[in-house]
């Protein structure tokens, strides 16, 4: 049996202490220690995007790192997103462009397009188009995943809804 090890973390401005098998990933951390099931666990090799999760404000697949490796971080989750219970604004461009079907995925876009965004002031749509290449989405052909960050990004709307 292995001995747990005391895991403390900021998550989404709460500060969290679990005690912890070593190897409990951040991802099962977050999910069962925390109880925030917005990180998604899907491949389980770093390769989907759907656990992605901020660790000291870098987007990271929680599935790649161990609870204990991030010791003393602040992490962001999707939760962690919206306050008082009300739509970030690139939430709602989600939303009004339709941008998630099952939403399984969604969480990992959502993260990885709000550190786009905040990294690209001006962005195009190829680049946001390229942005969005680190995240699988098996639901869609990726257009409205594409409308909702232009449309976040103050893109038009008739150029982002074109198809290539």
């Amino acid at each position: 049996m292995t001995d747990k090890q005391k895991v403390t973390l900021t998550v989404n401005g709460r500060r969290e202490e679990h005690w912890v098998e070593p190897r409990r990933l951040l991802a099962d951390f977050l999910r069962h220690d925390v109880g925030l099931k917005g990180t998604h666990i899907g491949c389980e090799h770093g390769v989907c995007g759907a656990c992605t999760v901020r660790i000291d404000g870098r987007t990271a697949r929680s599935c790649l790192h161990f609870a204990i490796a991030v010791q003393g971080s602040e992490i962001e989750t999707v939760e962690g997103l919206s306050e008082d219970g009300r739509l970030a604004d690139l939430q709602k461009a989600f939303h009004d462009a339709h941008g998630l079907q099952c939403g399984f995925c969604t969480p990992g876009f959502l993260l990885t397009a709000e550190e786009f965004l905040a990294e690209n002031a001006n962005p195009s749509l190829d680049d946001v188009r390229e942005a969005m290449t680190n995240n699988l989405c098996r639901c869609t052909g990726y257009v409205n995943i594409v409308k909702a960050v232009a449309r976040a990004a103050g893109l038009e709307q008739e150029e982002a809804g074109h198809d290539r």
